[in-house]
């Protein structure tokens, strides 16, 4: 576990001497990851540097709501990344394993920056920017791009807010510190369209997704002596609804309203009938401790980890008894 570790210089060097720099962000990527990678992306060109922003993913293809993000034209499949980068910067990523396919180029290349915010993150870079201490991974980026002195634009500043908004809840979670806002109010100013990005990012689903949340409130339970209410998710509800699983990832801020429950979970199923679990608390629980415990990890009050159970009464019971 990490306490967080900031190799500034070491960074700053590695960054400004490295004729090709690989960007890769997890797996699966959500607003920060995504928004992260590709503000250092934009900043690089400004610049004139080559980069390779990816992330290990198949199928390769960018969440909805995320397909106004200004940089997406830089981004190259995973199987046109190097497979021996001779330096390779990764967002977001609590362990090298989140990398998914692109895990093999992270061990290969010659130099490994890390930047992050997961307090679960074991320091797998060779040069860490770690500070579990922020809200996002873009606040680490914005500061990163301080120290090499290149300027903020419209395009660079709608990145890394789209990043700190979702990572924060729309500033709703305890994360949401006086820093926090003071960055936002800086990235604000450069005419973003902030309440077109929370529109687009909170507020714009597909009909299928309303009918999906339909299902999955009808058959939610709630294991009193566990502070936990819970649903999941089929293959055949996404079929249904014609959604994919990117889609379905404002079900869980749904779930976690429930009066009097600290915990919330939401399991979905894989194409293989494994499941994954996404878990939220309010303040009570160390859900990231308890993901851990199952092998996966994340953040204090926001975490998940992927199960090889195919009976979802079964994979929660073993997280009610964590709980209990």
């Amino acid at each position: 576990m990490s306490a967080g570790k900031l190799d500034w210089q070491e960074a700053l060097s590695a960054i400004e001497g490295a004729s090709q720099i690989v960007l890769a962000c997890h797996q699966g990527p959500d607003g920060d990851a995504l928004g992260s990678m590709l503000a250092l992306a934009l900043a690089l060109r400004k610049r004139g540097r080559e980069t390779v922003p990816s992330w290990g993913s198949v199928p390769f293809a960018v969440p909805r709501h995320y397909a106004f993000l200004p940089g997406l034209d830089l981004l190259s499949p995973p199987e046109q990344v190097p497979t021996t980068p001779e330096l390779m910067v990764t967002f977001d990523c609590g362990s090298i394993e989140r990398l998914g396919t692109l895990e093999p180029n992270a061990r290969a290349a010659k130099q490994l920056v890390v930047i992050d915010h997961h307090v679960s993150n074991d320091d797998f870079g060779t040069i860490n920017l770690i500070d579990p201490n922020v809200a996002a991974s873009a606040v680490i980026v914005y500061k990163l791009l301080a120290e090499m002195g290149i300027a903020l634009d419209r395009d660079i500043a709608t990145c890394l807010y789209t990043g700190i908004l979702t990572d924060t809840g729309s500033f709703k979670y305890r994360n949401t510190t006086p820093e926090i806002h003071q960055i936002a109010a800086d990235l604000i100013s450069y005419d973003i369209g902030h309440d077109e990005i929370v529109r687009v990012v909170y507020d714009n689903h597909p009909i299928g997704f309303l009918r999906l949340l339909a299902v999955t409130l009808g058959r939610a339970e709630v294991i009193a002596d566990a502070g936990m209410i819970w649903t999941w998710i089929e293959q055949a509800d996404l079929r249904s609804g014609g959604i994919g699983m990117e889609d379905t990832d404002a079900l869980i801020d749904v779930i976690r309203t429930a009066d009097g429950l600290d915990v919330a979970c939401v399991l979905k199923q894989q194409p293989d009938r494994t499941y994954k679990a996404s878990m939220r608390s309010k303040g009570g629980t160390n859900v990231g401790a308890v993901c851990e415990s199952f092998g996966g990890g994340g953040h204090a009050l926001a975490a998940g980890f992927s199960s090889e159970g195919t009976d979802p009464h079964a994979i929660i019971e073993a997280i009610a008894a964590k709980l209990r």
